[in-house]
């Protein structure tokens, strides 16, 4: 037996030196080159053919012929620990497997990361990442990112996304905020939802991290502890809209919840997902830590654990011999994985997939039009756009305006796509021959501010990348790349840059990149123009030039809350054991506690202004059975094409308990040209206004008044209201 091969876990593996680790990688690669893997001849094998009416009947008979081995085999990932470590120079450049059963020609789950596009292979599609994406508020635009995605995941040989990240973001801070859609259940369960229904034309799509995840350097040991409302009214609406939309699958999270990990809590896995909602799909787990037992995670519902087999394969095949875990309970996870695989493997023509449609001219058109409508505007003291018939010199200083701005590049999400655009060549691009566009990678800050007064106008690139956010890589005792913020503030060269830009020349823009909110006071108030292009994508930069000279008109809202200051903040820590989630994240504690904020959720400028009517009801008293029609005219104000997004908020009226000032309960986004107006109404289910009773265990709908706020914005500025009763 191979050495590497007598290694149960990867704790053994990450506690060896570095050059012990070369070594063991050196024997993997030689052993897997001696021993090459062998796969299915076909892509779903056995269940090709199957009926889906017989589903169930075909799976009785093939649970009555697998041994105990092959039904354990369904649940693990197909790599040792060493292998799993080692197989590829890096993470997911394959397809990872579990559940391939040659022998019984069943095929195995082919797993691809994301979220903003396949991370398999070299060439696929980067989208701007899913907090950009959320700012769109645009369901169909993310469900045909989904589309794209499904289609490039097969194509390059998985059948199986990973990338469908929901989790609320508490605190800005969390390190990886950008690969989530905000602070809002409702938009992230909307947003995930469109995604999935993209993504399952194609492949199985899964929803992870169940649940409040939302912690990065200390995600492996936090306890996360909130009251039941809470955890039913905060942290776990959105999940159960995508389970409701028919997600194939869900994965468990690395820290715990109410004193249980999240692998091994079936209060979470079973009593909830699987009993309370129906779930019919699969919990696979986290990767690599995912789980830390055999008994209790199988017990407590955990059907697949990958991406490589520590406590399950033998392990549990030992408890079920033991009796520790019924064959019952193995039987009720292999069938729910089968069923998925069985669901996926119909109805679906291989021959539409290719290695020609990744990063086909159409998906890269998809993602330019995703970074055309993510940008937000922030600020504009009649700026923007650049006139270039006026304009004849810019200056484009910060060093990251001459990079791709594409997210975590290092961590579990990167894609690599086959170019990026930064934002440099897309100003150039978009200025034309006519206007001269200089670069300053703005080292030195004092040269901008010499430089920036012969400039019609400077603009200032600046934000965060890999190293400041995203997954959290440890390298020593000391040192550290990516993870959570601790402080919002953009770094001090930065603020000596931008400072150094408006003192030189008032027509100073600021663009800013990164995944989550970022701290604007007090600078904003000296600049002319602000633009949040989050991570852009591969087209980030073409998006961000055209916007600069008005060819695109920015239509972006903020999906999360840009605070004024720290103590607006909730608390958060980098290295923390445990922590008490409270009822108010977001713009929930700015309603309640009359926060006056940088930017509010929701908030986004315009080239062109907007006017709102008043919101009107289909009925002013409704049964908890029925349906609100909320109705509310929008028209172009303005001068030039633009889109605008509905918000309606609706909040209880003197409520027998505490609850959010207003929730958001529905949003459209709206195409108008100038002078154009339009009607928009929007259905919201009474049911939807339920509240969860700690006392009855049960969602319950109060017979009381309720406020209806419509608008531009969460802030109370842009809406305005009208009064139902729930009779």
């Amino acid at each position: 037996m191979k050495e590497f091969m007598h290694i149960n876990h990867i704790d053994k593996i990450l506690a060896m030196d570095k050059t012990r680790q070369m070594e063991l990688r050196e024997k993997v690669k030689k052993y897997l080159l001696e021993n090459p893997s062998t796969h299915l001849s076909t892509e779903w094998g056995i269940l090709a053919d199957v009926d889906l009416e017989n589903a169930d009947s075909f799976i009785d008979e093939l649970l009555n012929k697998m041994t105990l081995e092959q039904k354990v085999n369904q649940m693990s990932g197909d790599y040792l620990p060493a292998i799993g470590q080692f197989i590829f120079d890096r993470y997911n450049y394959e397809p990872y497997y579990a559940g391939e059963d040659c022998s019984l020609n069943i095929p195995a789950i082919k797993f691809s990361d994301g979220p903003s596009g396949v991370v398999v292979g070299y060439n696929s599609t980067a989208f701007p990442v899913s907090m950009a994406r959320a700012a769109t508020f645009d369901l169909d635009l993310e469900e045909r990112v989904g589309n794209a995605i499904g289609i490039e995941a097969r194509s390059l040989g998985a059948n199986f996304f990973g990338g469908v990240c929901i989790n609320l973001l508490r605190h800005p801070g969390w390190g990886r905020a950008q690969e989530t859609y905000g602070e809002d259940p409702f938009l992230l369960g909307s947003m995930g939802s469109a995604l999935i229904n993209g993504v399952q034309n194609h492949i199985m799509a899964c929803v992870k991290h169940f649940a409040a995840n939302s912690i990065e350097n200390a995600r492996f040991k936090v306890n996360v502890k909130m009251d039941e409302r809470t955890l039913r009214e905060v942290y776990l609406p959105h999940f159960k809209m995508c389970v409701d939309n028919g997600v194939a699958a869900v994965m468990s999270a690395y820290n715990q919840v109410l004193d249980n990990w999240c692998g091994h809590n079936s209060y979470l896995l079973t009593d909830i997902l699987k009993k309370e909602w129906g779930f019919s799909g699969f919990v696979m787990s986290d990767f690599s830590f995912g789980i830390r037992s055999t008994i209790e995670a199988a017990n407590a519902g955990l059907d697949v654990e990958m991406n490589i087999t520590q406590y399950y394969g033998k392990l549990l095949i030992q408890a079920v011999n033991d009796g520790d875990v019924s064959e019952e309970k193995i039987n009720d996870s292999v069938r729910r994985i089968l069923n998925q695989k069985i669901r996926f493997a119909q109805g679906r023509n291989r021959s539409s997939y290719s290695k020609n449609k990744v990063a086909s001219k159409q998906h890269c058109n998809l993602a330019l039009e995703v970074a055309r409508k993510s940008a937000v505007l922030l600020k504009n003291d009649n700026l923007l756009p650049l006139d270039r018939n006026k304009t004849k010199r810019i200056l484009v200083a910060g060093k990251f305006a001459k990079e791709g701005c594409l997210g975590d590049v290092k961590g579990s999400s990167a894609v690599f796509p086959p170019y990026v655009v930064s934002a440099l060549d897309g100003i150039i691009k978009a200025s034309g021959e006519d206007i001269e566009v200089d670069y300053s990678s703005a080292t030195v800050a004092d040269i901008v501010r010499k430089k920036g007064a012969a400039y019609d106008a400077v603009i200032v690139y600046v934000g965060l990348n890999e190293m400041d956010e995203g997954e959290y890589f440890p390298l020593s005792s000391t040192e550290s790349i990516g993870g959570d913020r601790i402080s919002l503030s953009l770094k001090s060269k930065d603020l000596d840059l931008i400072q150094a830009s408006y003192e030189g020349n008032e027509n100073t823009i600021v663009v800013l990149q990164g995944g989550s909110a970022i701290e604007v006071e007090p600078w904003c108030n000296k600049v002319k123009a602000i633009i949040m292009q989050w991570y852009s994508g591969m087209e980030g930069g073409t998006a961000l030039g055209e916007i600069i000279y008005g060819d695109v008109n920015p239509s972006g809202k903020l999906p999360i809350t840009f605070y004024k200051n720290a103590q607006q903040l909730p608390f958060f820590g980098l290295d923390i054991e445990s922590i008490e989630y409270d009822y108010y994240p977001g713009y929930f504690a700015v309603d309640k506690f009359k926060y006056q904020v940088s930017y509010p959720f929701g908030f986004g400028l315009s080239y062109t202004n907007f006017s709102f009517g008043e919101p009107k009801l289909s009925t002013n008293s409704i049964n908890k059975d029925g349906d609100l029609l909320v109705s509310v005219e929008i028209k172009n104000i303005g001068k030039v094409e633009g889109d605008s997004v509905l918000q309606v908020y609706i909040g209880a009226i003197n409520s027998k308990v505490e609850r959010h000032k207003k929730d958001l309960k529905a949003f459209k986004r709206v195409n108008l040209k100038p002078g154009e107006s339009k009607t928009v109404s929007l259905s919201i289910q009474v049911s939807s206004l339920a509240y969860y009773s700690t006392d009855s265990a049960q969602w319950e709908i109060e017979s009381c008044k309720y406020r209806v706020y419509s608008g531009s914005s969460s802030s109370e500025s842009d809406l305005k209201c009208v009064d139902f009763e729930v009779l």
